[in-house]
């Protein structure tokens, strides 16, 4: 009797290994799956906030260019005055309305630098959150691989947890929710 109990037990043993590498080789594809399209989206969001970088630096360029006109505006104003006492009223205004002019679009220019720079901050807050998103799944996907090797239950819920926790990140950055706020993009950072 003690035999087929024992061939028993193997062939329980056997289905239940069996079944624990198809449990893992689901979820390792599923994983995967999302881990790729993660990746995709992290990837557009570098583009993004390249972007966003770039004409933020643009713009303070610009802004910078307008203050230097502005500078030599005034600048010719004083030597105008200095020169003679005798000023065409006409050149001092012309010039005056161009140093109101440039104080005005730099203003408008400020405006635009600072709403990409906040473009920026706020994709770099997703940015990372899809970062720790791959550093979860990818951990995981290592570990669902141990555990078809040794078969052991408490890391196959390990891995679980970690999958799963980079499953919210990622659902909630592809939904624009942040969960993990600026004090993360600050470390990381």
């Amino acid at each position: 009797m003690g035999e087929i109990e024992e061939t028993i037990k193997e062939a329980i043993e056997k289905v239940e290994e069996s079944s624990m590498n198809s449990r893992v080789a689901i979820i390792v594809s599923l994983v995967a799956t999302f881990m790729a399209l993660c990746n995709i989206k992290n990837s557009s969001m570098i583009q993004s906030m390249s972007q966003a970088q770039a004409h933020s630096i643009d713009a303070w360029s610009y802004y910078q260019a307008k203050s230097t006109k502005q500078n030599l505006a005034l600048n010719t104003i004083e030597l105008l005055k200095l020169q003679s006492q005798k000023v065409d009223e006409k050149v001092l205004k012309s010039y005056e309305a161009k140093v109101e002019q440039y104080d005005k679009e730099k203003e408008e220019i400020k405006k635009e630098a600072q709403e990409f720079e906040k473009k920026y901050t706020e994709i770099h807050e997703f940015n990372d959150q899809f970062e720790i998103t791959e550093a979860l799944l990818s951990i995981s996907i290592a570990l669902f691989g141990i555990t078809a090797l040794t078969q052991k239950k408490w890391l196959f819920g390990f891995a679980v947890i970690l999958s799963t926790l980079g499953a919210v990140l990622g659902t909630t950055g592809f939904l624009k929710i942040s969960l993990l706020g600026e004090w993360v993009t600050r470390i990381l950072g």
